[in-house]
């Protein structure tokens, strides 16, 4: 894989809402996420995963090695079998275990690896397993399984730089549900979430290594991967999410595969800070500071803010 990255990066993405709901809590009734001990809001990297891998599919249209593993209404077997078909293992999703396991053994035994063939096969084709890994055992009737990557781009949670307090809000409707209904009262009463405003905090790494050993995430993705970063939000407006928008990508290059700092280093180098202190909450972007410290920098670190 040798168009792969050869680089290793660090990146802190900074996103704020207005007046929504950026990560809904099924068990808590879809209310916001809120670390309960700090007040402080949580979006999980799984929420962010799936606002890239969305916009990735919105602007490739599933074009050949830019398709998406996890979306909606495809089943995860169903592209799983498309990995099996191109080692020239027909219907594998359709066969039983024993009949399977023959098949893969006659495919070893004229020299071809089929673990190995399959894996890269599923990461050539889709970007998401290319940038983020997958978990590809799901076993059909006990046999179809294509592997576990592991991904070189990991996120974290994202946590919001001040405390927010999310608010419920009642409203009307006129959409009756039944009949019944209808017939005694002209409205019905619903609440939604929002948080007034909140500014939040994701960090993420990026392995040169194990772009190289594993996935061949290249160039190209890389480019990609911050493009749909800094538009996740683009296409994903909605009344129940409010005004969210990223605002900006602080991205911190490595000049060797292995890296020249810890991450941690580099993470402590990005301030958010008020403009002006006060006990009054924010409610822009404008009221806070955003500062890198580039002097503190380890050599063979360069820093890139985009936004």
């Amino acid at each position: 894989m040798s168009d792969a990255i050869r680089n290793r990066y660090e990146f802190v993405v900074l996103f704020d809402v207005e007046n929504g709901n950026p990560n809904g809590d099924p068990d808590a009734g879809n209310m916001p996420r809120v670390d309960p001990e700090t007040g402080y809001g949580i979006v999980t990297d799984v929420c962010l995963k799936r606002k890239i891998r969305n916009y990735v599919e919105t602007v490739r249209e599933d074009t050949p090695g830019y398709r998406i593993y996890v979306k909606d209404n495809v089943p995860l077997n169903r592209s799983d079998n498309e990995g099996f078909l191109a080692v020239g293992i027909e219907n594998a999703a359709d066969q039983k275990p024993d009949a399977l396991k023959k098949s893969i053994k006659a495919k070893k035994e004229q020299g071809v690896d089929v673990d190995a063939a399959v894996r890269d096969w599923m990461c050539a084709n889709f970007y998401d397993i290319r940038t983020f890994g997958a978990v590809m055992t799901t076993m059909v009737k006990g046999a179809l399984n294509c592997g576990q990557v592991r991904g070189p781009v990991q996120l974290g949670f994202a946590r919001s730089v001040e405390p927010v307090v999310p608010q419920e809000i009642t409203i009307t409707r006129v959409a009756i549900t039944t009949e019944t209904d209808a017939e005694r009262k002209g409205t019905e009463m619903g609440r939604k979430y929002v948080i007034p405003y909140g500014l939040y905090r994701c960090e993420g790494y990026i392995s040169a290594n194990l772009a190289r050993k594993v996935t061949g995430f290249s160039e190209d993705d890389l480019a990609l991967f911050f493009e749909a970063v800094l538009n996740m939000f683009e296409h994903d407006h909605s009344a129940a999410r409010g005004k969210m928008a990223v605002r900006e990508l602080i991205v911190f290059r490595h000049d060797s595969e292995l890296g020249c700092a810890p991450a941690w280093k580099l993470f402590d180098a990005v301030k958010v800070e008020r403009k002006t202190p006060s006990a009054a909450p924010a409610r822009s972007y404008a009221d806070y500071a955003v500062t890198v410290d580039e002097h503190a920098l380890p050599e063979g670190v360069a820093c890139r803010r985009m936004g």
